[in-house]
């Protein structure tokens, strides 16, 4: 046996490594060309979610390979797995996108199922897609292993006419396709140009708006999330991402020393600030929750409510992913936001330091064009707030990046729908009214089931010069390309019995997210006697199989829309095992 053996007496790969009763075990190992030292070293566990889905995931199996060298230079043993990933821009406006949500929940107990069988010591997840960012990080949490996240990297922008584009631009373009103001050779030739290369949607959308909590919140080394896919750079995150977890295992620094109350909020900073996607109001409280930490959609708002936006990026702004990158990336995001005081420097790190630390080795300062002075922000509110009224006494989130402060106030009509194919037909036959709100309901993550998002329906009304002349409310979710007066998470959903589903077509509803009012203008008396006569949770064809499941079991989209209790529940930590 090796003579520098590591002690292994508290980490969870001594269950198979270890002892004469783990021969069986070790005949295993060295079947697939390990060697004692190996054996007998850390065992880590590098999961990604790579497929041949889309393309922000094609590039995870060559990014886990740098990883990997990382891991075996600072003496550990990797191990790679796989996963699944549900790719939104391919699920995106037709039933593929009920299985986004539930494909989260998949992501962490699959990663979790396989550390805990094979008894991995630390975790390094790849992650490249929208659901599949957060899955990994509640995987690390619920764990609580020594982890790093890496991202897999945004896409580079096409190029038209002497423009950038992203697929936003795409999904808008069916819009302006179906009012006649574009042709199919002129859709055509952007549907080929918009995506050059591998990597996830280019704009401030839920995958760039997640990788920038991962660094933010601790889990990922800064920076990491910046270059894009294509880049050969990014292999060097991955060897130094190899390299950092095994510091944490020398260090027994795990998941929740990182992932705290203040990490979260440094996150649900960041969101804010660069206008990120709405759906970080629902992944950030499923991470907390995996850590047993109170902090749901309400704690999230407030926080966004205080921070001001300064980074100019789409789809309310102007610029990408890469342009993020090249103007400095998150870390001098995070030194702007030091500035104004809105960081807890303390918060622990994958580097073993705390972020103050970190922050105090950047030299990059805010370039005035994509990340602007905290001092001389955009807005001096968040490009995310929330809204609550007796239409959503749990809540709702609306982004208001790229808004004018006279369009985050709105009042009209209710256009009631019961689900998004019907208002997608709707709003592409023109059966709407200028400075109607139109309600999409049944589409919560019970109801749907799967918490559909509704960027096709959106889109479409952008693409019609409607963006701004109506506004929309669902109990669904909105993709974080979603832009103009869309109001989602909308709690309790209609199934469950939430005042969603009492509404009437004509109900005169008030948006207002400067105030973050969701109201309609009935009483508590008329609310009460439409519930009278409401005829309960619609039907679904979901009677069985795993979206029938998620239904059963998927909780508060205010708490995350978690299937499990998370961390207040757990009789163990998988780690002390």
């Amino acid at each position: 046996m090796p003579s520098n053996r590591v002690d292994k007496s508290k980490l969870p790969s001594r269950h198979v490594t270890e002892g004469p009763s783990r021969a069986p075990h070790r005949s295993y190992f060295y079947a697939m060309g390990l060697d004692e030292h190996e054996i007998a070293q850390p065992w880590v566990g590098v999961a990604t979610c790579w497929n041949e889905a889309a393309p922000c995931n094609i590039t995870l199996n060559r990014q886990a390979q740098a990883v990997k060298v990382g891991v075996k230079n600072a003496k550990g043993t990797p191990r790679e797995f796989t996963t699944i990933t549900v790719t939104d821009g391919i699920a995106m406006g037709h039933e593929g996108m009920r299985s986004s949500l539930a494909s989260r929940e998949a992501i962490a107990d699959t990663v979790e199922l396989t550390m805990r069988g094979h008894c991995y010591d630390a975790l390094v997840g790849l992650a490249g897609c929208d659901k599949s960012l957060p899955g990994m990080m509640m995987a690390m949490v619920r764990l609580n292993v020594p982890s790093v996240f890496i991202y897999g990297g945004s896409i580079l922008p096409g190029r038209l006419n002497g423009q950038d584009v992203t697929v936003q631009d795409v999904f808008e373009a069916v819009g302006k396709h179906q009012a006649g103001n574009m042709t199919d050779a002129e859709l055509e030739i952007l549907e080929r140009v918009a995506c050059p290369s591998a990597g996830a949607c280019g704009g401030q959308f839920t995958a760039n708006t997640m990788a920038c909590v991962s660094e933010a919140i601790g889990l990922a080394l800064l920076n990491s999330s910046g270059a894009p896919a294509p880049y050969e750079s990014r292999d060097q995150y991955g060897v130094a991402s190899g390299e950092a977890v095994m510091n944490l295992i020398a260090k027994n620094i795990r998941a929740r020393d990182i992932v705290t109350r203040k990490s979260l909020e440094n996150a649900a900073r960041i969101v804010a600030c660069t206008g990120g996607s709405t759906n970080a109001g629902l992944h950030l409280p499923a991470i907390a929750a995996e850590a047993g930490i109170d902090f749901d959609l309400s704690d999230v708002c407030e926080i966004f409510r205080d921070t001001p936006y300064f980074v100019d990026l789409k789809p309310g702004g102007k610029y990408v992913a890469k342009d993020l990158y090249e103007a400095g990336g998150v870390p001098v995001v995070l030194k702007e936001l030091r500035k104004a005081g809105l960081i807890h420097e303390d918060c622990m790190t994958a580097t073993g330091r705390v972020i103050g630390e970190e922050l105090d080795m950047i030299k990059g300062e805010a370039d005035n064009r994509v990340i602007y002075s905290v001092a001389n922000p955009i807005t001096k509110t968040g490009g995310v707030v929330g809204l609550k009224g007796n239409l959503a006494p749990e809540g709702a989130i609306v982004k208001v990046a790229g808004m004018s402060e006279e369009e985050q106030i709105f009042t009209g009509p209710a256009r009631v729908f019961e689900c998004e194919e019907d208002a997608f037909e709707a709003v592409k036959a023109r059966q709407y009214e200028e400075g109607e709100v139109i309600v999409i309901r049944n589409e919560g993550p019970a109801g749907g089931p799967g918490m559909r998002e509704m960027l096709s329906t959106t889109a479409a009304l952008s693409g019609q010069g409607m963006g701004k002349k109506v506004a929309l409310i669902t109990d669904g979710r909105f993709s974080g390309a979603t832009r103009g007066f869309c109001v989602g998470h909308v709690g309790p959903e209609a199934a469950q019995g939430g005042p969603i589903a009492l509404l009437k077509d004509g109900d005169m509803i008030t948006l207002n997210a400067r105030t973050g009012e969701l109201s309609v203008a009935l009483t508590d008396a008329e609310l009460a006697e439409r519930r009278k006569t409401w005829a309960g949770p619609r039907e679904t064809i979901y009677a069985s199989g795993a979206l029938w499941k998620y239904a059963q079991l998927v909780g508060s989209t205010r708490l995350g829309a978690l299937t499990h209790p998370g961390a207040k529940g757990e009789k163990h930590i998988y780690m002390d095992l």
